[in-house]
């Protein structure tokens, strides 16, 4: 699983800089005014061979327990309740206050190993106003300037450090199993579901939000193939954990998409396609796994509700229409045998081999039936096409002046490469690679 690395801090000691810095991204607002960041925010980031979650958090003050406040302390707790290393981020122009104090001693008690960011500070490597910091008892201080770049490298160092280096992902042979993760909201019958397959109750499900807290993993065979189910919700643990964290737990989803070969992405017929689907279903896109979208409870609604939900559907997961949407009912077990075909032919497209004379062969076809638009002198010239990956498929296209070939053209060639090898339920990555040659003067 990806480690995760959660951000606290009072408002405005540049959190969100931090974060931005560290996923390589502008997905954090950062604006120079306090209180801006009220919910947690994930990103992926990639430091020295490690993947890793990073979480954002608002400013967190803990002594004032009232309004939109106590929401932020509370969205803090489960940030820290999910992480497995938290950085303490405070401000080095702005000195220790009796907040930070009120953080460390937090931090203290939360029993996670904790790392201090003592940030904008630029040019305060030896300086010792670094000194006080010391008195919040986080051991040593790492200065950083999130918004210069500076110190970064061995912060993340130092919070990786336990952490080993990503596997290669290994082809896999045809006997190993297909990981397989359920994801969705709270409370759309993720649990039914694995239950349903593995006709026991093997997870327990309660009608209830948010009763499964981890990501767990079942082994199950189906006419001769083996499975690893991942519920991205997991056994009701009872213990020492958040409340907050009970509600549902990002991280466990994040982490068991990332480590799926297919996911099947469940909506609640009765709720129709909320922005978390959407948040969840462009985590899946962009981790570029093979997926299907099962509408679960299709059987509890009209066919009003019916036109409604397809319509919410079209409009809000669009950028999946590479994937199957089958309707089922996993408490009265309809429609569970075209789900599992449609899995099984998820898998198969997104470890598909593409031989390259076959995707040469279809590229020229391609350019033959339609060029791709001059862009001034130049029109790109697409020479051929190789396979550069799979789950998901990648195919890497050489020529010159490719860097002009537009989004809209590449759509096209991935919609013939996809006819033709029968692609469904797994994104496709195009990447163009343009042969620098001074003498070429073939401008069309």
């Amino acid at each position: 699983m990806k480690p995760v690395i959660a951000l606290v801090g009072r408002p405005n000691v540049g959190k969100s800089t931090l974060f931005n810095r560290m996923t390589k991204s502008r997905d954090a607002i950062v604006a120079d005014f306090a209180g801006l960041t009220r919910d947690r925010h994930y990103g992926d980031g990639k430091h020295a061979g490690r993947s890793f979650i990073v979480i954002d958090t608002g400013g967190f003050e803990p002594e004032k327990p009232t309004g939109i406040v106590a929401k932020m302390a509370e969205q803090t707790q489960a940030a820290v309740a999910e992480a497995d290393v938290v950085i303490f981020v405070v401000d080095a122009r702005a000195g220790l206050s009796a907040q930070d104090h009120d953080i460390a001693r937090y931090l203290r008690t939360a029993n996670k190993r904790a790392l201090l960011a003592v940030n904008k500070a630029e040019g305060m490597v030896e300086s010792p106003a670094l000194a006080e910091f010391f008195e919040l008892g986080m051991g040593e201080a790492h200065p950083v300037s999130a918004a210069h770049g500076q110190g970064i490298r061995s912060l993340l160092d130092a919070a990786l450090d336990d952490f080993p280096e990503d596997e290669e992902d290994a082809e896999e042979g045809a006997d190993a199993p297909i990981r397989l993760a359920v994801a969705g909201r709270p409370n759309v019958g993720k649990s039914t579901l694995i239950n349903t397959w593995l006709g026991e109750e093997r997870l327990v499900a309660f009608d209830m939000p948010g009763t499964t807290r981890d990501a767990i993993s079942v082994p199950f065979e189906r006419n001769g193939r083996r499975f690893e189910l991942i519920d991205t919700a997991g056994l009701r643990r009872k213990g020492k954990v958040f409340e907050a964290i009970e509600k549902f737990s990002v991280v466990k989803t994040l982490q068991a998409i990332a480590d799926a070969h297919v996911v099947v992405l469940l909506l609640d017929a009765t709720q129709g396609v909320s922005d978390q689907d959407a948040h969840i279903a462009g985590y899946i896109l962009e981790s570029g796994r093979a997926v299907v979208v099962a509408v679960n409870k299709w059987d509890a609604v009209d066919s009003y509700q019916r036109q409604m939900f397809e319509r919410s559907l079209e409009q809000r997961l669009a950028f999946l229409r590479f994937a199957e949407v089958l309707q089922i009912s996993a408490l009265k077990r309809q429609g569970l045998t075209p789900l599992w075909r449609a899995i099984g032919d998820a898998h198969r497209s997104a470890t598909t081999k593409m031989p390259t004379p076959q995707l040469t062969r279809l590229l020229h076809e391609a350019v033959e039936h339609q060029q791709p638009k001059r862009s001034g002198m130049f029109r790109p010239k697409l020479r051929y096409a190789h396979q550069g990956g799979m789950n998901p498929p990648i195919v890497v296209i050489h020529g010159n002046a490719l860097e002009h070939v537009t989004e809209a053209y590449k759509r096209y060639l991935e919609a013939r490469f996809r006819a033709h090898f029968k692609l469904v339920g797994t994104p496709m990555r195009i990447e163009m690679r343009s042969s620098k040659n001074p003498f070429d003067a073939d401008k069309d």
